[in-house]
């Protein structure tokens, strides 16, 4: 039996209200594309037409990576998680002119949707720009922890690739110390343009233009 994620969801859920343009979206494009989450289902079942491979996002934002990668990659069905309704909101308006077959959004914590899926199913995992939670007492906030990495590791193939992205370097730090150390990651970088340049199959997002912290940081991790 997989354990139950202990902690709750951190962070906001509601942000400003949400224009009547956004408000109808979430009335006729929300409920084609929302993830109905099945125990133990193959994540490839929740895409038609059929899809070769099966990504996760945690944490989209405004979803200019995932909308990115859907268009990209046809033959790859592409989760999102996102709690934030304002998020959500803006993904909704980036696809509603021409919204992809392959994407499927869990308005939620994402734990949820990894607690749902059965071991060994995802080709990459996403994890781009999460909160750092600065602060050495809301460290426990962090996304990226010793148990998380557990059950990603659950549901990652062999061979698969954990991408995490940071402009805080705090952050970036701890998460490379969880990671290294994990059995089941590997970190594939050979040299500094490896982690400082973002690589060339790796869409921009709107925050990372930002760069509100410093400069940003590319993990990648494979699943041995």
């Amino acid at each position: 039996m997989v354990e139950v994620f202990p902690r709750k969801l951190y962070g906001r859920r509601k942000g400003p209200k949400l224009s009547a343009h956004k408000q109808d979206l979430r009335r006729t494009l929300l409920p084609r594309i929302a993830l109905k989450i099945e125990s133990g289902a193959d994540p490839r079942t929740y895409f038609s037409p059929p899809v070769d491979d099966v990504w996760l996002e945690v944490g989209f934002g405004a979803g200019e990576h995932l909308l990115a990668l859907a268009r990209a990659h046809h033959d790859v069905g592409l989760i999102g998680a996102e709690p934030y309704e304002a998020g959500v909101a803006k993904l909704l308006s980036h696809m509603a002119e021409d919204p992809p077959p392959n994407i499927r959004v869990h308005e939620g914590d994402a734990r949820e949707v990894i607690q749902a899926l059965p071991d060994a199913c995802l080709g990459r995992v996403f994890i781009l720009f999460p909160d750092p939670w600065p602060k050495t007492r809301h460290h426990k906030r962090r996304f990226i922890q010793t148990d998380t990495l557990n059950r990603l590791a659950r549901i990652m193939k062999p061979g698969a690739e954990l991408r995490f992205a940071s402009d805080d370097a705090g952050y970036t730090e701890w998460t490379l110390e969880r990671a290294v150390h994990h059995a089941a990651f590997r970190w594939t970088a050979r040299g500094l343009s490896d982690w400082k340049t973002r690589p060339a199959d790796w869409p921009r997002t709107r925050y990372e233009a930002k760069a509100l912290h410093g400069p940003p940081a590319y993990l990648c991790f494979t699943r041995v």
